[in-house]
């Protein structure tokens, strides 16, 4: 049994063919793990990004003692920027130059 065999499907790439701003973040967040940075960069350039949101989550819950609200949601808007323009580049601006 492989890791890919516990991975979620997408529900709008399932059923209506159309990759999501999320698409490929889980193959990245592997290919981190793996140790391959620049495939895992390629396939979700918020990666990195993401990684670091969900680590200062993780942080946010065990240090009561300082606010992370404002950081989180900095790496929001960046998560955010970064989906968006990747997401538009790879579907729109690579597409049309082919």
């Amino acid at each position: 049994m492989k890791i890919e065999d516990f991975m979620l499907t997408c529900p709008s790439k399932k059923f209506l063919g159309i990759e999501c701003l999320g698409c490929g973040a889980q193959r990245a967040i592997m290919l981190v793990f793996e140790g391959k940075f620049s495939e895992a960069f390629h396939m979700y350039p918020a990666v990195y990004t993401l990684l670091l949101f969900f680590l200062t989550l993780g942080v946010s819950f065990t240090d009561k003692k300082r606010k992370y609200s404002g950081v989180l949601m900095a790496l929001v808007v960046v998560n955010l920027a970064i989906m968006v323009i990747s997401y538009y580049y790879k579907h729109f601006y690579i597409h049309s130059h082919v």
